[in-house]
């Protein structure tokens, strides 16, 4: 038999998706379905809401890619922004300014490309340190949700820094959103310890 503590152990160790919606067999690969269509369904319109900030407007799409990669688990997260992606490159206008900007691969070879890559690295990190332990505290949550931030904005600079340069690349990829990427981390690490402890009831 399974002692109380070990049941506790195995069930810390799940994502808080397998928490709060426990399932097993065909009922697990609904709802791995079901979650990856509404998480990409949150990306898409995270993309298109634009919030009024200083210096520049932002979007909530870095705080949604934190938020499923946390509350997913590293598999699950990364397949959801995997998925995002692929209705993106089959011409579905789900990215922030499509159709405006263009749709599709020629979208996502452009400008903003590198913050794509990231979208995916970061789900993938950030599952992957939440999965062990990472968002038990307050400390080691934050300290993923930044590691998890500078995964989407480093292979952003990177890629904008091929076309303008790196100090142009700088000054229009990442000096604007520091603020934004401040305040979204504080929203993200507080909508995971609210979830949290929603599993925990």
């Amino acid at each position: 038999m399974t002692s109380p503590a070990l049941a506790q152990t195995v069930l810390a160790q799940l994502s808080l998706a397998h928490r709060l919606w426990p399932a097993t067999g065909a009922q697990a690969a609904l709802r791995a379905v079901v979650l990856c269509l509404f998480g990409s369904l949150l990306l898409a319109l995270s993309a298109k809401v634009q919030v009024p900030f200083w210096p520049v407007p932002m979007t909530m799409q870095t705080f949604v890619v934190l938020v499923l990669g946390a509350a997913y688990g590293w598999r699950l997260g990364l397949a959801t922004v995997l998925l995002y992606l692929a209705e993106g490159a089959a011409g579905l206008p789900v990215f922030a300014g499509s159709p405006e900007r263009g749709i599709g691969l020629a979208y996502m070879v452009g400008p903003t490309g590198g913050y794509l890559l990231g979208f995916a690295l970061s789900a993938l990190a950030t599952g992957w340190m939440v999965e062990r332990g990472w968002g038990k505290g307050l400390l080691g949550l934050t300290l993923a949700m930044l590691i998890g931030h500078a995964l989407i904005l480093a292979p952003g600079v990177a890629w904008l820094a091929m076309a303008i340069g790196w100090s142009k690349a700088v000054a229009v990829g990442l000096t604007p959103f520091w603020a934004a990427t401040a305040l979204k981390t504080a929203l993200a690490v507080a909508a995971i310890l609210g979830l949290d402890r929603l599993s925990a009831r």
